[in-house]
């Protein structure tokens, strides 16, 4: 199994709006709205939550602590109340290897050639509701322990249709006062609106090309001062809220709950089962995070 949190120096990237829907939901729509895209099924951008090191100082500081945790969700520092909207961002995320090569249009750049996947598990792209923020990492990153990624990552050795993937489904929570409340809906993982082969060809053309327009930043300049990473994480998009999670945002005390799950082996009021005593079989990605006020 592959040990995310031993490697701790993979850059983290998410991707905005690959869920039909959630954007709107969170409030963020109009951020992305003078965007050009040249389908509007696609993803809005990528953002950069974790960039391990910084060669010519181009990465912003911030971005360079490593934000996540597979136990807990810490609010930020500079609080000292709950007035901070944090909101669990369900997600699935996937490790890549990621294969260089020299641009055959600039002899003296290197991009991305491809992304070839390692493996996989549940994300907690967790988030703080901040109006007026110019980029989405601005959102993302405040410290440590302010994002999450499951330490059970499933192996996964292709990314395309009829892979594990194909089975498996996306589910959220949030135990308050020993009451388990759907934060979102529960979601199957090809159901992206991109996904597979498509979504690998876009996040490469994204890595290589993004410009920094609007919310979006140059996460190109981040890998090549990073000193071009062997390895990528993505978390590849938030599903929809319920409508409790829509309108109930985190809290000291609650516990955070994202589960990847084969649906061919169980069922959802199973795994609202396994989520009362929080064990789980290795077949099921399981991140379960206690959300706390800074000590």
């Amino acid at each position: 199994m592959f040990d995310f949190y031993k490697e701790n120096n993979i850059p983290c990237f998410g991707v905005a709006g690959n869920f039909t829907g959630h954007l709107e939901q969170a409030g963020e729509a109009l951020d992305f709205a003078k965007m050009k895209v040249s389908d509007k099924n696609a993803p809005k951008a990528i953002f950069p939550t974790f960039i391990p090191k910084s060669i010519n100082s181009i990465t912003p500081e911030f971005l360079t602590v490593f934000p996540f945790s597979d136990s807990k969700i810490i609010f930020p520092k500079e609080t000292n109340s709950t007035d901070d909207k944090l909101q669990i961002e369900s997600e699935c995320a996937i490790i890549f290897n990621a294969v260089w090569k020299e641009d055959p249009y600039n002899s003296f750049r290197k991009i991305l050639a491809d992304l070839q996947p390692v493996g996989f598990g549940a994300s907690n792209d967790c988030s703080i509701r901040k109006a007026g923020a110019k980029k989405i990492s601005l959102k993302k990153n405040w410290g440590n322990f302010s994002k999450g990624l499951s330490s059970n990552i499933i192996s996964l050795n292709k990314f395309e249709k009829g892979c594990i993937l194909d089975d498996y489904r996306i589910a959220s929570y949030l135990i308050r006062d020993d009451k388990i409340f759907v934060y979102g809906e529960n979601s199957e993982i090809k159901t992206y609106s991109y996904i597979y082969e498509k979504l690998t060809e876009w996040l490469i053309d994204k890595f290589n090309n993004q410009q920094d327009d609007g919310p979006a930043e140059n996460i190109y300049e981040y890998l090549k001062d990073s000193g071009f990473p062997e390895k990528i994480m993505i978390s590849i998009g938030a599903t929809r809220y319920t409508d409790f999670g829509e309108n109930n945002f985190l809290q000291n005390g609650d516990i955070s709950c994202v589960i990847l799950y084969p649906q061919s082996k169980y069922s959802e009021k199973e795994i609202e089962e396994k989520l009362k005593n929080k064990i789980f079989p290795d077949d099921i990605s399981a991140l379960i995070q206690n959300v706390v006020m800074p000590s």
